[in-house]
């Protein structure tokens, strides 16, 4: 019975860690996406005010 509790506190341990690595993962990837749609939505301003503000200049 004392090797059994043993080992049920490894298995606890292990899962505990396992879930914390999970949500670390989880956290990063949300991160890497926020930051992503951030670029995106610069980009697309960027674009925009480009082709509104100097589309006359460009004619010339």
């Amino acid at each position: 019975m004392g090797r059994g509790a043993i080992t049920d506190k490894w298995s606890s341990r292990a899962l505990w860690l396992c879930a914390i690595g999970t949500a670390v993962g989880f956290y990063m990837v949300a991160v890497e996406r926020q930051t992503q749609n951030r670029e995106k939505m610069m980009a697309e301003a960027m674009k925009a005010s480009m082709e509104s503000g100097s589309g006359a200049s460009e004619n010339v």
